[in-house]
């Protein structure tokens, strides 16, 4: 082949290749572009507080403010519920055993007012006696020992004048100095029978206070074997009978069911939304209707959860915070007392 004709063919062949290869390699790097373009902004997406941009509503995170907090709680007085025992006496070592009851579950007490008794109340019942006996004795000899030396010391006194009358007439010869003398020896000893008489006196009546502090003590254990009610309430429940022995969770459960609350168990994390004086809505399966409360006030303590929903996935190791809700109707719920109650706290 002659060699224009080779030279012209070539020339062909670049051209052709040039056509082809250009147009691929402006579309390679026109893809590689976009692709940089479109990672640069999800990243940036990615990267920017939540916020900042310009999402829908639906995929924006909404805070917790103006919904309710939903908790369990329960049905409790104001003040608590109060057991009552029967601590054993200072000079036993055993429990004591409930001789008699006087009240059952439900009945309404007042302050003061006998409950049950043990069985070594008559003992020390007949001990009360005894000492307030010694006490009016311990009186009486004192009074005694007092008037024994009053009198002891007037004899003293005259003694005294008489000793004094035989030394002067001693100085005009009348007596002899013999009687003057013996009459100084019946002043000195008439004094110190005087002085004898007065210590008796003192000692004898220190032992009234003895006698009376031994009353107080024996008083003090009488009413140790006694249950007496401290408050006015309500009997919740009888936790010994007769017969049996006091044990440490007691004997009697008394309450104020006169002010009634509900105990709400929020989650620490819902917390920041309740506050003091929020009204709050109190519901049960035993309620005839729904009741109503403030929040009263919020304990300082966290801890376990106590009340737990029947749903088996619910939480059963939550921490919780106790809040207390004053309700409007308490007289509703008065003998309910420890009732599992749903709480919806109002924002």
């Amino acid at each position: 082949m002659p060699e224009r004709a080779q030279k012209s063919l070539i020339k062909r062949l670049s051209e052709r290749q040039e056509g082809i290869i250009v147009p691929v390699i402006l579309r390679s790097l026109t893809a590689v572009a976009l692709s940089l373009i479109a990672g640069t902004a999800i990243l940036a997406l990615l990267l920017e507080p939540v916020g900042a941009t310009d999402l829908p509503e639906r995929f924006t995170a909404q805070p917790g403010v103006g919904q309710r907090v939903a908790a369990l709680g329960r049905i409790e007085p104001i003040n608590g519920i109060i057991r009552l025992g029967a601590p054993a006496p200072l000079a036993s070592t055993t429990g004591l055993l409930i001789k008699e009851l006087f009240v059952e579950e439900g009945d309404d007490v007042r302050v003061g007012q006998e409950l049950a008794i043990t069985d070594i109340a008559d003992v020390l019942e007949a001990v009360t006696e005894e000492t307030r006996t010694a006490i009016d004795l311990a009186r009486h000899q004192a009074r005694a020992a007092q008037s024994q030396a009053e009198e002891r010391c007037v004899l003293a006194e005259v003694r005294e004048r008489e000793a004094e009358r035989r030394e002067s007439l001693l100085d005009r010869e009348v007596v002899t100095a013999e009687e003057a003398e013996r009459a100084r020896a019946d002043a000195r000893l008439a004094a110190a029978t005087c002085q004898s008489a007065r210590d008796q006196a003192r000692a004898v009546a220190a032992t009234v206070p003895v006698a009376e502090a031994a009353h107080r003590r024996a008083m003090a254990e009488f009413e140790r074997a006694r249950i007496i009610s401290p408050i006015n309430g309500r009997v919740l429940d009888i936790l010994t009978r007769p017969g049996e022995l006091v044990g440490l969770a007691g004997a009697i459960e008394l309450a104020e069911v006169d002010r009634m609350q509900a105990i709400a168990e929020v989650y620490e994390a819902d917390l920041p939304r309740v506050a003091v004086g929020q009204r709050a809505e109190v519901s049960s399966p035993v309620l005839a209707q729904n009741l109503t409360g403030s929040v009263r006030h919020i304990r300082q303590r966290v801890r376990k959860q106590d009340e737990t929903d029947t749903d088996p996935a619910a939480r059963k190791d939550a921490r919780i915070i106790e809040v207390e809700i004053l309700l409007d109707e308490p007289e509703a719920v008065a003998g309910l007392t420890n009732l599992q109650v749903t709480v919806l706290i109002n924002p």
